[in-house]
């Protein structure tokens, strides 16, 4: 069946469930993160996994641009880090994606976070012997942005593998939301960090909690390709064999457009610096820079804490709409406001618009693709989200330089709201779809 005209999504490959019928709670808990996920023994040791890397590799994210900043004193070679670590990620996230689906899974992951802690040791080697090469950095990054292209989709692609389709909305929920905390967390503790034990131990620390995670994923079940998928090399072919079955299937390319256009015309993050500077330099220019960057993973973590009753919908498809729609306003909202604390309360709320965003968006990727292309979705989304923020920067930048930075994210968020309305209007397949 083409599932761009299902109204519903096909059954997932784990079928047992240990909790009670329905799932049912009530009161509070009704509210509370769904955490049914967490009894399966292989989908906990994947989160695992990610519990303990969500932290640690935010800490490599900033030892790598502080250390470049230190060689160099210039924004500008941070800039150009940020660049060289990004094509490799693309070129291999979408190639992954088509290796994830013609071999075991958990080989794949052992392969790439072996590869990333190696990368992590390599980080902590060259800053204890004082190198200062930035080609030596850029090198490093490319390598371990290289190895992270590969294993997203793999990890990704694997969770329909280990819950059932009832449950992957609340098993995204998990996983966003431990990745948003890394967000949060992961700098924070980085900058206590430096002061007391120096930068090259943050890598140190990275590569330890990489052999956390390569224990977890050992400790997964096999996952062998679909039966029905013959030997076969990943190659150009398979890649465009992947976007051809996006194109072919409504649902699939409307969930990938959602996130296009709530990212590239809705995150104004090119724009805190200046606002910060300018419209709340009253409340102190740094002060007011870290809460802007700070406001939308927080919204996400809280949306994430308290999804118990989102996860549970079986409308995606509208719940992605009404996500999109809601981070839009938001951004609006935040473009219009004069004062930060109302500032940072839109983009908190614009974070639990994301966090619903990613949560049914993941969901749809997994329950409406087949096994044997689940891989190549998930090196596309992997694409999508790597790259939408950055094609946003120079969007954004653009505008805020030509119009001011406010009228810039209000007109962007208006945007949002606006081709997203249209998109679902022009196009049924993802109203109609639900679980």
């Amino acid at each position: 069946m083409d599932t761009s005209e299902s109204s519903t999504a096909p059954e997932a490959e784990a079928d047992d469930d240990p909790s009670p019928p329905g799932g049912a709670r009530s009161g509070w808990r009704r509210w509370a993160m769904d955490t049914r996920p967490l009894r399966r023994p292989a989908y906990r040791r994947l989160w695992s996994s990610t519990v303990v890397t969500a932290v640690g590799s935010q800490l490599t994210a900033v030892a790598v641009p502080k250390q470049i900043y230190d060689i160099t004193g210039s924004s500008a070679w941070v800039g150009y880090a940020g660049l060289a670590g990004l094509a490799p990620m693309v070129v291999f996230a979408l190639w992954g994606g088509a290796v994830a689906d013609t071999m075991d899974r958990r080989r794949l992951l052992l392969i790439t976070n072996s590869g990333i802690a190696v990368t992590s040791v390599l980080f902590w080697l060259q800053a204890v012997s004082g190198l200062g090469s930035v080609a030596v950095l850029m090198l490093l990054l490319a390598a371990q942005q290289a190895f992270f292209g590969l294993n997203a989709p793999a990890r990704n692609a694997s969770i329909a593998r280990l819950v059932p389709a009832r449950e992957l909305a609340a098993a995204n929920a998990l996983g966003s939301t431990v990745m948003q905390t890394g967000l949060v967390a992961g700098p924070l503790l980085a900058g206590a960090l430096i002061p007391v034990i120096g930068l090259p131990e943050l890598y140190l620390i990275d590569a330890l909690a990489l052999c956390v995670t390569l224990w977890a994923v050992f400790r997964l079940p096999p996952l062998p390709p679909s039966a029905a998928v013959t030997a076969r090399r990943a190659g150009v072919r398979e890649i465009a064999e992947g976007f051809r079955y996006i194109a072919g299937h409504k649902v699939l390319l409307l969930s990938f457009l959602a996130d296009v256009v709530a990212m590239v015309l809705g995150m104004p993050r090119a724009l805190f610096p200046q606002l910060a500077a300018e419209t709340y330099a009253s409340y102190g220019e740094g002060f007011a820079l870290g809460l802007l960057f700070a406001a939308i993973p927080v919204g996400a973590v809280l949306g994430g804490l308290f999804s118990g009753t989102f996860s549970r919908a079986r409308r995606h498809g509208w719940m992605v709409i009404g996500a999109v729609v809601a981070w839009g306003a938001a951004i609006t909202g935040f473009g219009l406001s004069g004062g930060l604390w109302l500032a940072v309360v839109f983009l908190a709320a614009a974070g639990v618009a994301d966090m619903v965003s990613m949560v049914f968006r993941g969901a749809i990727l997994l329950s409406a693709a087949t096994d044997e292309m689940r891989g190549r979705m998930q090196g596309v989304f992997t694409v999508v989200v790597a790259g939408g923020p950055r094609l946003a920067d120079v969007l954004h930048g653009t505008a805020g330089a030509a119009f001011g930075p406010r009228a810039a994210v209000a007109g962007g968020g208006l945007l949002v709201v606006t081709v997203m309305l249209g998109l679902a209007a022009a196009v049924p397949a993802l109203r109609r779809y639900r679980v």
